[in-house]
């Protein structure tokens, strides 16, 4: 997937979709990035993103976003809006059992 680049526009998306991290640090994962963009970012936001990353990278950040990051709704945007429609399933915690 093409990194995403700390410029001012991206800076300020950043700010608003992860705003529990710092820029620099939320930018680092594309494919998490990209995850709560997906779910947060604005329509303006998406158009700049969009214009930095092709199809196949936005495709290929929701087949490998996190799970717990996009909410159903936006899954189904998303995958409807990237050529996957009906929508695989959304992406699964993992638990696995501790040995004792």
């Amino acid at each position: 997937m093409t990194p995403i680049r700390l410029s001012s526009q991206t800076e300020a998306i950043a700010r608003r979709v992860i705003w529990f991290e710092e820029p620099r640090q939320a930018l680092a994962d594309p494919v998490r990035f990209m995850a709560y963009a997906f779910a947060h970012a604005t329509h303006a936001d998406m158009k700049v993103l969009r214009g930095l990353l092709n199809e196949e990278d936005l495709r290929h950040a929701l087949r490998h976003a996190p799970p717990g990051i996009i909410d159903p709704r936006s899954w189904a945007f998303w995958n409807s809006k990237l050529g996957h429609w009906p929508p695989p399933p959304m992406p699964q915690r993992r638990f696995t059992a501790q040995p004792s």
